[in-house]
């Protein structure tokens, strides 16, 4: 006898969300909430809030607001969960207090502020920079990007705080994840106000380092450093990483540095570090590094197309990408590690 076969079940399909545009409505205008966030910055409001609690009226008179929007203003603000409302006060939440007091160690608006006073305006831009490949910032106009920033000290202080911020949950990653206790000596590469140096400097007291930027830079770099109490142990060296050899050195460090610079800078970058190390050394790239399946990692996209926005050349890239031009510049062994956020950093064996 034949065996009866034992009916297929179909199994039905699950279901499905309904179709809304929320999240297309969110995206599309989310200029509204960035614009809201960047004045508030701009006008000091969480500066004003660190010091206490305050009514919409003290708000309204000390930011010189207009009472037609005062309120729409500061409740969008809670809506957006940057302040909170209670007993008819408003107040910073503990994110806001942290990152967005001015007179904070922690403050990162100097890069959102930068973000209000030059990119949102260029972003604007961004289709004519799809189609033409060239920059939207100073270069429509004949300057750069950095004779814009460099040659307004007030603005290069500003930018200089910025990259710290920017920096900082990476800075203080590297220096608890990386093997510092193998290693003596550092530099960083386009090292800004230091603020990579400070932390890893702070977490390994056995290690001496040098930032390594343009001469313009060793100021700010002095004071920072010397805030901490590290002047001795961190120095300054003026240069050009373009044109200038890096110094030597057992570590060298590149943060968000390799992005601004076309294919052929970056792989002249690698070399000169590369150069610079001796046998067993260790080159450090960190940057908001695209996920190799070019899915996920939004920020570093985003970042990517910012570079269009900002450089004649630059772009975002993978781990697998800046790995792989390591070894072509000799290193025998590289490794990609999560840092913090959307950072990453690629590190490289000589």
């Amino acid at each position: 006898m034949r065996a009866r076969r034992k009916p297929v079940k179909v199994s039905k399909p699950g279901k499905t969300s309904p179709l809304t545009p929320e999240k297309i409505m969110q995206v599309g205008l989310g200029f509204w909430a960035s614009k809201t966030l960047l004045s508030a910055i701009e006008m000091g409001l969480f500066t004003e809030l660190a010091k206490g609690p305050l009514r919409g009226e003290e708000l309204k008179a000390r930011l010189g607001l207009h009472s037609r929007s005062a309120l729409d203003f500061l409740d969008a603000l809670v809506a957006l969960r940057f302040l909170d409302h209670r007993d008819g006060r408003y107040a910073n939440t503990r994110e806001t207090d942290f990152f967005l007091d001015r007179a904070k160690p922690s403050y990162i608006g100097g890069i959102l502020e930068m973000a209000n006073s030059r990119l949102y305006g260029f972003w604007g831009s961004l289709t004519e920079g799809l189609q033409t490949g060239q920059p939207q910032n100073e270069a429509k106009t004949g300057g750069t990007l950095f004779e814009a920033i460099y040659s307004d000290p007030i603005r290069l202080k500003g930018f200089l705080k910025a990259m710290t911020g920017l920096s900082m949950g990476a800075s203080k990653a590297i220096a608890k994840q990386f093997p510092w206790r193998k290693y003596k000596t550092f530099v960083d590469v386009g090292t800004a106000q230091g603020g990579l140096p400070v932390q890893v400097a702070l977490a390994h007291p056995h290690l001496t380092g040098v930032g390594f930027d343009l001469p313009i830079v060793g100021p700010v770099f002095g004071d920072y450093a010397n805030s901490f109490g590290l002047g001795r142990r961190l120095q300054f060296q003026g240069g050009s990483f373009l044109n200038d050899s890096l110094p030597n050195a057992d570590v060298l460090t590149m943060g968000h540095i390799l992005h601004d610079w076309n294919m052929e800078e970056k792989r002249m970058l690698i070399a000169k570090a590369y150069k610079a190390l001796p046998k067993g050394g260790a080159f450090l790239v960190f940057e908001a590094l695209i996920d190799d399946g070019r899915r996920q990692n939004a920020f570093g996209l985003l970042m990517s197309l910012n570079m269009l926005i900002e450089t004649p050349g630059g772009f975002d890239f993978t781990g697998a990408d800046c790995s792989g031009w390591m070894r072509e510049a000799g290193f025998r062994k590289t490794y990609v590690e999560h840092l913090a956020g959307p950072d990453s950093m690629v590190v490289g064996i000589k």
